[in-house]
């Protein structure tokens, strides 16, 4: 509710399938408040890059600063959380805090400030607005060329399978016991959706239906 009544209602939620996410709480406060949850594919945290990004930048910070009983890290999260806020991001070149604001934070040591004087008091909110505008184009423009490159850098060489509704398929296994286990499941499952690159796939006995993104699955080839 903190994040509520601070930013608003959002419009759409995008979260992992984790139990503290996937209750029926949840399901209930959707429902009463009015937005649409969309599940991370399990897996596979491109789904949800930026949180995925920002908690590895967090826990690193964290884990830094934090005593060697590990019980002291509250402290520090609110010092971690405006240094990453007033940080420049790599893909929008600049910081989140420039981008909600319009200007730059004023850090504990500083140097002395640039001051503006508007001869009316709408001056500033105009100049705001302007800027705000010059700052959200430009940092769309640098996530598109940013998203560009990674996306080239993430297809080199890579196969990129198209597959077909009734496709037998093999479902990559994550969670094994030695590095001799197999990599994917010998249970065939059976493409039933396609929304390339994610696939909904049916286990050929038990008949659960699960949504894989393509990189985990392998097309069985008839002989």
């Amino acid at each position: 509710m903190i994040v509520f009544c601070k930013f608003g209602i959002p419009s759409a939620i995008l979260s992992d399938r984790g139990t503290h996410f996937l209750n029926t709480l949840m399901e209930n406060i959707q429902n009463f408040i009015g937005y649409n949850h969309i599940y991370s594919t399990p897996y596979h945290p491109q789904t949800n890059g930026v949180v995925e990004r920002f908690n590895a930048t967090f826990v690193a910070q964290i884990s830094k600063l934090q005593n060697t009983q590990h019980n002291n890290w509250d402290e520090y999260l609110q010092a971690v959380v405006f240094a990453y806020n007033t940080g420049v991001h790599k893909s929008t070149k600049f910081s989140p805090y420039e981008l909600l604001y319009g200007c730059a934070a004023r850090p504990p040591i500083h140097s002395r400030s640039q001051h503006f004087t508007f001869l009316k008091p709408n001056d500033y909110f105009e100049q705001l607005k302007k800027t705000l505008r010059i700052f959200h184009q430009a940092s769309r423009e640098n996530i598109l060329l940013q998203q560009q490159a990674n996306q080239e850098y993430y297809n080199k060489n890579r196969l990129d399978p198209q597959l077909k509704l009734g496709d037998k398929v093999l479902r990559r296994i994550y969670i094994s016991k030695g590095k001799l286990d197999p990599k994917f499941s010998p249970i065939p499952n059976i493409v039933v959706e396609l929304h390339h690159p994610m696939y909904v796939v049916e286990d050929e006995y038990t008949g659960i239906r699960s949504q894989v993104h393509i990189s985990d699955l392998r097309p069985l080839i008839s002989t």
